[in-house]
């Protein structure tokens, strides 16, 4: 009888345990990593902001590219879905960045849309320059962050937060900028994406 009871107690689920968190969401961890837990803690918080506004430029790129229409609906998809899986290796390597100095990577939809900078999106399907103008804007809110992450994480001494953001985020970014901007908007009119991003509200694009 003993043995019967002892056999249904182990195999009850312990649900207790969806209550008890390993590591609070804004806790950093000691890492013997050669930076003080401060230095990885304002790396962390940086971090974390581009991984938000990176998952949310991701999404808003599978969102077009499901979405897409008109004459060139081939080749928007391409590259929409090319710039999708870019940016989903930018998510990969930013949350490991995080997770290596200790802190806990943003995870699900409703931390990141709280956190993200980028505007949200309509549901309903937008008109391409529209898209691209959105895309545009996106990008360059995720720039001025990574921008001034890296120039604070080079301060700091964190070489590879700061290497991390300069090689691949910065720059895989400007890339998709240029592609936008270059090869989709007719004749590399920039002024023109400038404008009809400026007239629906999006973004804050430079000169």
């Amino acid at each position: 009888m003993n043995i019967v009871r002892m056999n249904i107690k182990a195999a009850a689920p312990r649900l207790s345990l969806l209550r008890a968190g390993l590591q609070e969401s804004d806790a950093v961890l000691p890492m013997p990593i050669g930076l003080s837990r401060k230095i990885c803690e304002g790396s962390v918080r940086a971090l974390n902001q581009v991984l938000a506004d990176t998952v949310t430029l991701r999404d808003l790129y599978k969102k077009h590219h499901w979405q897409v229409s008109g004459p060139t609906f081939f080749e928007l998809r391409r590259l929409y879905d090319k710039h999708y899986a870019e940016q989903a290796a930018l998510v990969d390597q930013v949350a490991q960045r995080i997770q290596l100095l200790g802190g806990v990577s943003v995870a699900m939809a409703a931390d990141i849309a709280e956190r993200t900078r980028i505007e949200r999106p309509p549901a309903g399907r937008e008109a391409i320059p529209v898209q691209l103008a959105r895309l545009v804007s996106g990008h360059e809110n995720l720039l001025c962050t990574c921008h001034k992450a890296a120039r604070q994480a080079q301060d700091d001494g964190d070489d590879g937060t700061s290497d991390l953001l300069v090689s691949s985020v910065i720059r895989t970014n400007e890339f998709q900028v240029w592609f936008l901007v270059q090869h989709l908007v007719p004749e590399g009119d920039r002024e023109g994406i400038v404008a009809v991003a400026r007239a629906a509200g999006k973004g804050n694009l430079s000169e």
